[in-house]
């Protein structure tokens, strides 16, 4: 499913307009990403969670060459799926 599929789900499962259900999920997507910048956790409940957090610089390796390369430090998303989610895919 891409995002044009979850805009036709959305809407007609609301009952509502394509423009209105692209809205929302823009609308939900951007709220979710500017609680991540801040730093925040984002949870619903039987769904799952979102957060931020710091992965460590470290040395990896080139695979084409063999030589060690320096990989920095970045702020990784995570998301671990909610009970209900998880029951309902198995």
């Amino acid at each position: 499913m891409n995002k044009s599929d979850l805009i036709d789900g959305m809407a007609e499962d609301a009952g509502i307009t394509k423009a209105a259900a692209k809205k929302a999920l823009e609308s939900f997507l951007g709220n979710v990403e500017k609680s991540l910048k801040k730093g925040n956790r984002v949870s619903l409940v039987g769904f799952g969670s979102w957060s931020v957090s710091r992965r460590a610089a470290r040395e990896g390796r080139n695979p084409q060459t063999g030589k060690t390369i320096k990989i920095a430090a970045k702020n990784v998303v995570k998301f671990k799926a909610g009970s209900d989610l998880s029951n309902s895919v198995n």
